[in-house]
């Protein structure tokens, strides 16, 4: 069976990890809001911040992912244009995000009808996915036709995946669980 979903282990080496990490305790924080008939905060759809850290390491995690445009264009069987814009995500213990889709018709905001390929990148391991996790739950589930992809959370893992795909955050117990989230365009 074909699934639509690309994984690349190790897209960041540890110490870039934790620098990321470092540079987002230091940004800027506000809500995490939805795409729904406008965009708006809705906790009990999402609970999670977005954080807004110096120029220069958005600069550098984009720059990573411009330079995998093509594995995941060849992965996936896609043209892909620019991206959106890298966004540092924090789920506290006890967010989540509800099952969802990222590419949308919605007035309220066109860039997200362009949306082709959601890119995922982990900052930090969840206990599912090595004893030394630094938190329980926060599993990437992905809902593919007829079966469903449990991704867990490990530092360094990028993944990406059409953006018309089915997906959720788990809440996360018992920690903090550290994402850079992207969408590459329709070529």
């Amino acid at each position: 069976m074909s699934v639509d979903l690309f994984r690349q282990p190790a897209f960041l080496r540890p110490e870039e990890c934790l620098a990321a990490r470092r540079g987002m305790d230091q940004g800027n924080i506000e809500q995490a809001e939805i795409l729904r008939q406008g965009i708006h905060l809705e906790t009990s759809v999402r609970v999670a911040t977005l954080v807004e850290p110096e120029f220069a390491l958005i600069r550098a995690v984009e720059a990573k992912l411009d330079a995998c445009r093509a594995h995941v264009q060849g992965a996936l069987g896609l043209v892909l244009g620019d991206r959106e814009g890298a966004g540092f995500i924090r789920y506290p213990s006890g967010g989540f995000y509800r099952p969802h889709r990222d590419r949308d018709d919605d007035a309220g905001w066109d860039g997200a009808t362009r949306r082709a390929v959601a890119l995922v990148l982990f900052l930090n391991s969840s206990k599912a996915a090595a004893p030394t996790g630094e938190f329980d739950g926060g599993l990437l589930r992905l809902f593919f036709e007829g079966h469903d992809i449990d991704v867990a959370p490990q530092a360094g893992l990028f993944v990406a995946f059409p953006a018309t795909v089915l997906h959720e955050v788990t809440e996360v117990r018992d920690g903090t669980r550290d994402t850079v989230v992207d969408w590459f365009y329709d070529g």
